[in-house]
């Protein structure tokens, strides 16, 4: 699904209007049937009384027609349209024209100052201030209004966006006069402000409404930012030959652990087994080979020569994937060694962890990783390695720049995990829950990844298929024990019914697409 900038969803709106034969205000009308009847749908007693706060523009315009569809539903309503410099967008006046004309709606048109009401916790706020086309901070009495309304202890929805909340980039914005809605009605499409975290305490849950955009219109829109869907895994999964054994599944090699930190090592190699790699060798210190050799005897133990840490590299060249990090520590010995993976390695490779932060402190190898290598920084990782942001868009274009300029997949790891692309393209992922903040889930992902890539699948594939995989097993995990009680290897558990369900959805649309043969009615 496409990410589309705040300009580019007024080409679409003016796409549709052109090419598919509908008014503007008519797509008002599209947009409003669908909040209004989400707001119904939530929030259903007709006891609650509702406030519509609406500005000047088509955001307004859109909030007054959902005051008169919740009037006609029987809620109590009263609108405020803010039309301080006496000039409304020709829709936004056309809702006002028709609220005049009625008795169930208390409609206030504010020219001058307003006359706050007093909120109460059993109110319900339509937020139509300000929608898409903002571009700089709220100040004056509509910066004022906003922060009126984050006092108060009302239920807030906000239309599209909160108001005060840009599309994209809010790095500078003035956040004490942004609106903190408890939900925003989407339309259409996500806005990319969205997948933040500190835009989180604005937006609360989102939920798109589609209103029939013209597809034709999206199609033409390009554009860098995506979200993963389910569908576009399911075209990725592949299943097993039948004639599949160990030596056609892969064979991978994690270097992880030291003294003390073999349970990173275990996860990784625990997750890249249950990933579907035919074999697994495990490049560790003597100081954990009984734990992991009790914990998954299933892999392939290669002693490194010093008895704490890694300090030397094996021959890797009949590996088809490496993954590296977990646990590894940070002595020099063990920077060494990871240098002399880099440079014997011409394969992508898997880079997470501790490998990132030797990384960091030499930059300058920066230029060894081989090409397609997948990194997996969680946000202060990445801060190390790209430098410091002062926000997520900020560190979001700079992981960017680093994928492009070292021909890289880079992982910023979080809620809606980010996929930075060679080619420049981001994808958010949609799937995993709060509980996935737990030690070792990175462990996890490092071990599943060099799985795919050991089974043959291109980086590109493996990186949008592990990272989504990953997040599934958690949040079927937290389904059946509850985010607070999730841990690292419950991730791993989780697994196997993780690729299941996408193994059962896949083989369900290849049932329900149609055929050429179909399409044509014969």
């Amino acid at each position: 699904m496409k990410i589309l900038t705040g300009g580019q969803f007024r080409e679409l709106d003016l796409y549709t209007i052109e090419h598919e034969g509908v008014s503007s205000l008519e797509l008002m009308e599209r947009a409003s049937r669908a909040v209004a009847d989400e707001i119904l749908r939530r929030w259903p007693s007709t006891e609650r009384r509702v406030f519509v706060f609406a500005g000047p523009g088509g955001n307004g315009g859109d909030g007054l027609a959902v005051a008169r569809m919740l009037a006609d539903a029987g809620r109590i309503v009263t609108a405020y349209l803010f039309n301080v410099r006496g000039h409304l967008n020709p829709d936004c006046e056309a809702n006002r024209d028709v609220l005049l004309q009625r008795e169930d709606v208390q409609l206030v048109e504010v020219t001058t100052e307003l006359l706050f009401p007093e909120l109460h916790p059993d109110d319900l706020v339509i937020d139509a201030l300000f929608g898409t086309g903002l571009s700089k901070p709220l100040s004056g009495g509509f910066a004022l209004v906003c922060k009126r309304l984050n006092q108060s202890q009302a239920t807030i929805v906000s239309i599209d966006l909160p108001s005060g909340l840009m599309c994209e980039d809010n790095s500078y914005n003035d956040v004490t006069c942004v609106v903190r809605a408890t939900a925003t009605l989407s339309i259409q499409q996500p806005k990319l402000a969205f997948f933040f975290p500190e835009n989180q305490r604005f937006v609360g849950d989102f939920v798109l409404l589609p209103i029939g955009l013209s597809a034709e219109g999206l199609d033409a829109m390009k554009t860098h930012l995506w979200i993963t869907e389910q569908e576009d895994i399911h075209s990725l999964l592949r299943r097993r030959s039948r004639f599949a054994h160990k030596g056609t599944m892969g064979h991978g090699l994690l270097v992880a652990g030291s003294r003390g930190m073999a349970g990173a090592a275990i996860l990784a190699s625990r997750a890249a087994l249950r990933g579907g790699l035919g074999k697994l060798t495990l490049h560790t210190p003597y100081a954990c080979l009984d734990i992991i050799q009790n914990s998954v005897p299933e892999a392939i133990v290669q002693m490194d020569v010093d008895s704490d840490r890694i300090t030397s590299a094996v021959d890797a060249t009949n590996f088809q994937a490496i993954g590296i990090g977990p646990g590894l520590g940070r002595s020099r010995y063990t920077a060494a060694a990871l240098h002399d993976y880099l440079l014997q390695q011409t394969g992508p490779m898997v880079l997470d962890a501790d490998a990132l932060n030797l990384l960091a402190e030499k930059k300058e190898w920066l230029s060894d990783v081989p090409p397609e290598s997948i990194l997996t920084p969680h946000p202060r990782e990445l801060d190390r390695l790209a430098g410091s942001s002062q926000s997520s868009f900020e560190r979001m274009n700079r992981a960017r720049d680093l994928a492009i300029t070292r021909g890289i997949f880079v992982v910023v790891k979080g809620h809606y995990s980010q996929i930075c692309t060679p080619s420049g393209d981001v994808y958010f992922n949609p799937t995993g829950n709060p509980g996935m903040a737990t030690a070792g889930s990175g462990d996890v992902l490092t071990g599943l990844l060099t799985a795919l890539l050991a089974q043959g699948y291109l980086p590109a594939e493996a990186v949008q298929l592990g990272v989504y995989l990953h997040g599934l097993a958690g949040d079927l995990a937290a389904a059946a024990l509850c985010e607070e009680s999730l841990i690292a290897s419950d991730i791993i558990s989780y697994l196997p019914a993780a690729f299941r369900k996408l193994h059962e959805g896949a083989t369900e649309a290849d049932a329900t697409r149609s055929t050429p043969f179909q399409e044509e009615g014969k």
